[in-house]
């Protein structure tokens, strides 16, 4: 008995330092990949010099593969069945009058779920609840707040945003008023620190704390995947590049524009006087929007499809009639016996009727 307990503990510790390892071995996967597309980038560059092969082939490739990809996901949500009512709450539905309801996180009104819904796209208000799980004492579980990964996500998703909303300037003319005043609020620290954004220092912490995150705590490290690693390192790269390209390695905004607006017209160009950077940063943008329909950075509009977060609570008062629901022939017991009678006598079988 003892041996044999000792053996299955130490045949799932080693299997599960083999899982560990191989989940270990998936970030080292990603960060050659990154380095394998850099890699290409500075031989199709430098080498070969595949200019308009990485300035206008693979950004329209992109461009269409993310179109079709997310139209077609998308599609495919919208028109799959939902055939029961199940959003998820954490508060009182409605119910008796002198009983409060919870509008917000038990929505039974459609400006409840509107609200609800602005409020977990806006601020990430269910990272706030019930994500993090202690063990105090003795059987006794708690469920705390982390409230260090929630800042960070919304650090990371807003100041990639306005980066986004920046980057509008390329490609509009004459550019908007809104996103002049966003750059200009962006730069704020200009005059101390010449060409310094707010957003670029926060979206690199940001990413830093989120990537550090999958390695140091092992919960985080057991679920995530190659993918996940891979996507952060994408985002961390197209980062890094800008920054170094604004700080260090300066481009020739006017031929990066020239060339964005050719783009648009459908009469492209391939830039000049750009450095190498810029094609690292232009081919790393052009995978991560080729990728986006793939992975799981497709949550953005799949929160809004979700059946778990855009159906009212109601359940008690309005009954849930499946749209789906098609006529099925039945085969009854009845039907069954007589079809079968004699081959249950002959079996031994206790029929109903004799």
């Amino acid at each position: 008995m003892f041996k044999t307990k000792r053996f299955w503990v130490s045949n799932f510790g080693f299997r599960a330092s083999n899982l560990q390892g191989f989940k270990i071995m998936g970030l080292w996967y990603s960060v050659s990949a990154i380095l394998l597309l850099t890699f290409l980038v500075v031989i199709g560059i430098e080498g070969m010099g595949l200019v308009s092969f990485f300035t206008i082939f693979i950004p329209y490739a992109a461009l269409f593969l993310f179109v079709v990809g997310f139209l077609y996901r998308v599609l495919k949500w919208a028109t799959s069945p939902v055939p029961f009512h199940i959003p998820t709450v954490s508060g009182q539905q409605r119910s008796l009058s002198w009983i409060k309801a919870d509008n917000i996180d038990s929505p039974y009104t459609t400006g409840g779920v509107v609200k609800r819904l602005a409020l977990d796209i806006l601020l990430f208000r269910p990272l706030l609840k019930n994500e993090k799980v202690e063990m105090q004492a003795p059987q006794r579980l708690l469920f705390k707040p982390s409230v260090l990964l929630w800042f960070g996500a919304m650090a990371f998703h807003w100041s990639f945003l306005v980066i986004l909303l920046r980057h509008l300037r390329f490609f509009l003319e004459p550019v908007p008023s809104t996103i002049v005043i966003l750059q200009r609020v962006d730069s704020i620290f200009q005059g101390l620190i010449p060409v310094i954004y707010i957003t670029d220092i926060i979206i690199l912490v940001a990413l830093g704390y989120l990537f550090v995150r999958r390695i140091i705590y092992p919960q985080v490290r057991y679920i995530s995947l190659s993918s996940d690693y891979f996507v952060l390192l994408l985002i961390l790269g197209i980062v890094l590049s800008g920054v170094l390209m604004r700080l260090i390695y300066k481009v020739d905004l006017v031929q990066v524009k020239e060339w964005a607006m050719a783009m648009l017209r459908l009469r492209p160009v391939a830039p000049k006087e750009v450095n190498l950077l810029f094609y690292i940063h232009l081919f790393f943008i052009s995978l991560l929007v080729a990728y986006f329909p793939l992975s799981k950075l497709m949550h953005m509009p799949g929160i809004f499809l979700s059946p778990t977060r855009n159906l009212t609570n109601t359940s008690r008062n309005q009954r849930h009639i499946n749209p789906w629901d098609y006529p099925v022939k039945t085969h009854t017991y009845e039907e069954y016996e007589e079809e079968f009678r004699d081959s249950m006598k002959e079996v031994g079988l206790p029929i109903e009727k004799g």
